[in-house]
């Protein structure tokens, strides 16, 4: 019992450690067992390190070469690889398209997109916003004596002011005859040539949505082409604008 007694904690004395003495206060706190032993760790810890590395530097053969050397570049520090040249050449967009969508998804889209911009060339003329023509247009005639008395409203069967116009201009057959029909003041003119200006926009946003996503078809066709076994050479190299071009050896089916 009395044995029991001793060996209870409750009646043991707890035993602290001693501090800093007053005249050793100048020297900062007293480094414990604890506080020693992780510094110890740490020293020893960096001591087998730089042997290590020390032996390997003695170990180097000069001739060594890995192809890591050269196929990889620091960044804050760290070794990272290189992209590959090809994967440089496809752009995020396209990327992004290629990962989620499978290239039956890509033509139909492609399909719509032809179908709309056909449909907008047929409602638009090709203009320009303020309604002029890109295009020339030439007359031809017989002599120089009739360039010089050369009259364009009187050639085109047309009124004067409106032989700056490539739409919309009537003969003086059609102006006797019937009425003006839609909008003559100036403001509303200029109204309508916004319209058209935006309309040119949105079909010209159309066509380039459209040559996307025929690119996008053509390079998700030549990933698949690759998969194939058969034997083949890169003719051309992948663009922003244009797939590879791969030439595949033929093989005869049985």
């Amino acid at each position: 019992m009395s044995s029991f007694r001793k060996a209870l904690k409750s009646r043991q004395k707890n035993h602290h450690e001693r501090s800093q003495p007053g005249f050793r206060k100048h020297l900062g706190l007293l480094e414990k067992k604890k506080d020693y032993k992780l510094r110890a760790v740490d020293y020893h810890k960096k001591q087998n390190t730089l042997s290590a590395l020390r032996k390997k530097a003695l170990d180097k053969n000069p001739d060594e070469f890995y192809y890591k050397m050269i196929n990889t570049q620091l960044q804050d520090g760290i070794h990272v690889a290189k992209k590959e040249g090809e994967e440089d050449e496809i752009t995020e967009e396209q990327k992004k398209v290629m990962r989620t969508q499978d290239i039956k998804y890509v033509e139909m889209k492609r399909v719509a997109e032809a179908r709309k911009i056909e449909r907008m060339k047929g409602e638009l003329h090709i203009l320009e916003a303020d309604g002029k023509q890109k295009n020339h247009h030439t007359f031809f005639v017989d002599s120089k004596k009739e360039v010089q008395s050369f009259d364009l409203a009187n050639h085109l069967n047309t009124v004067p002011e409106l032989v700056d116009r490539v739409f919309n201009r009537p003969t003086l057959k059609t102006l006797e005859t019937k009425s003006i029909q839609g909008a003559v003041e100036p403001r509303t003119m200029m109204k309508l040539a916004k319209q058209r200006n935006h309309q040119y926009k949105i079909l010209s946003q159309r066509i380039d949505r459209e040559k996307k996503m025929f690119v996008i078809g053509q390079k998700i066709q030549t990933r698949k082409d690759l998969q194939d076994k058969n034997k083949k050479v890169k003719v051309k190299k992948e663009t922003h604008s244009a797939a590879a071009i791969y030439k595949f050896d033929v093989k005869r089916k049985r």
